[in-house]
């Protein structure tokens, strides 16, 4: 009998490690994932930015630059009302305080990106994370077209001009996250785009996000939690790859974004439900272990 008693606390732990991995695969950004740029305090543009997805502010009121901005694929969503973008804030710091506390699968603090091929998994930076240099950072899923990378920066995340992300062999399902202040409080965590630089995912800062002119993220969002988000001039950034690339050739795999689920908006599992799970794999334990001494 003990036999059969460790053998289930063997499927037990299985299920439960296997958990994380179901939360990346899930549509985890929920409403937010209609949006391509959405603002906590602002939204400031200036000069020709190109933007396919929709822009919205909350629980500020400023949205600036369109025109000349354009927006196609969405619809701008000042505040007050009407204004989806409360509850997109809602479901994307949901989603950032999901992310933020899975377990990490390497710690990369103090190593720049730049020229790095990396595999589906939880990257963590205990402070700043910066992508310098000629060479692109490339994510490969290759190994797990269904995964997600997982970047958990502890405060800024900085690009240098004309520095690349590249995401190869992606599926569906795919997923790629960036969170900024995730071992900060109010008042950190942001990202900075250089000039001419070729970003991909989806940031989520815990306070500000900018552009330099002619920065672009050609598959992904732009998402500040707390502060504004500014675009310096002439910058691209589509939520949805597949129907807008600007040319570019690029691919997010049918991903929606690189947010997986093509667009569907799937249940976000809850923290409580995370412990939920985990209370009632406890408890088919102890059954188990009172059955077993039968």
């Amino acid at each position: 009998m003990k036999r059969k008693y460790f053998i289930f606390l063997g499927i037990v732990a299985f299920v439960t490690l296997l958990y994380a991995p179901i939360v990346l695969a899930t549509p985890i950004l929920g409403s937010a994932q209609s949006f391509a740029v959405l603002g906590a305090s602002g939204v400031t543009n200036v000069g020709s930015t190109t933007i396919y997805g929709s822009v919205g502010v909350y629980p500020g009121s400023s949205i600036t630059g369109f025109p000349p901005g354009i927006v196609t694929g969405g619809v701008i969503y000042p505040n007050p009302p009407p204004a989806p973008s409360d509850q997109a804030q809602s479901d994307a710091l949901n989603a950032y305080n999901i992310m933020k506390i899975l377990p990490y699968t390497d710690d990369k603090t103090g190593v720049d990106l730049g020229g790095l091929t990396l595999t589906p998994g939880v990257y963590y930076f205990a402070t700043t994370a910066s992508l310098t240099g000629t060479l692109a950072l490339t994510l490969d899923f290759a190994s797990d077209p269904d995964g997600a990378f997982v970047f958990q920066v502890g405060t800024a995340l900085t690009t240098g001009s004309s520095t690349a992300v590249n995401v190869i062999n992606g599926g569906p399902e795919s997923g790629v996250y960036w969170l900024m202040g995730v071992t900060g409080g109010t008042g950190t965590g942001s990202a900075t785009l250089g000039s001419a630089s070729v970003f991909a995912g989806n940031i989520l800062a815990l306070t500000s996000i900018g552009l330099d002119p002619t920065a672009a993220i050609l598959c992904g969002r732009a998402i500040a939690l707390e502060g504004a988000v500014t675009m310096s001039g002439d910058n691209k950034i589509s939520n949805n790859n597949f129907d807008e690339d600007f040319d570019s050739g690029r691919s997010d795999f049918e991903s929606y974004g690189f947010s997986g689920g093509s667009g569907s908006t799937a249940p976000i599992p809850e923290p409580a439900t995370m412990l939920l799970l985990g209370s009632g794999l406890i408890g088919l334990a102890g059954f188990a272990r009172r059955k077993f001494k039968k």
